[in-house]
């Protein structure tokens, strides 16, 4: 028998991974899977916020729309301007909650998200968004 007829044998010890190694590697991933989901969760909350900016300048649009055709008369409650909002009805802010509309005058109105937590006041992503801000 010649050495090309006895089959190849790999050397003991240098084939694989150790267990270390892998544990190493699951560590390293871990810890990037981590920090890369607290980023997404923020960019979320960032995401939210720019919608309830974005759906309260369209209220706003359509609030000043029933008043045009309303001889300048604000109306009641924010379902009387649903006719001048694309798909037709008012929608609810990015955390499930209403829009809150007052009359602040006779031709001045605010339209407000409570931001996350629903209550008035808060700061960061708690904070109220409106449209005189």
């Amino acid at each position: 028998m010649t050495d090309k007829d006895t089959p190849r044998r790999a050397k003991r010890g240098t084939a694989g991974f150790t267990l270390v190694e892998l544990m190493v590697v699951v560590a390293i991933i871990a810890i990037l899977a981590t920090t890369a989901s607290i980023y997404l969760l923020g960019a979320l909350d960032d995401a939210d916020q720019a919608k309830a900016k974005t759906e309260i300048k369209a209220l706003s649009g359509a609030v000043t729309a029933y008043m045009l055709k309303n001889n300048r008369k604000l109306p009641t409650s924010l379902e009387e301007v649903a006719p001048f909002m694309q798909g037709k009805k008012i929608p609810k802010d990015p955390w499930g909650n209403a829009y809150m509309y007052t009359k602040e005058g006779s031709r001045d109105f605010k339209i407000v998200s409570y931001g996350r937590d629903g209550a008035p006041g808060g700061s960061d992503y708690d904070a109220d968004i409106s449209n005189m801000d």
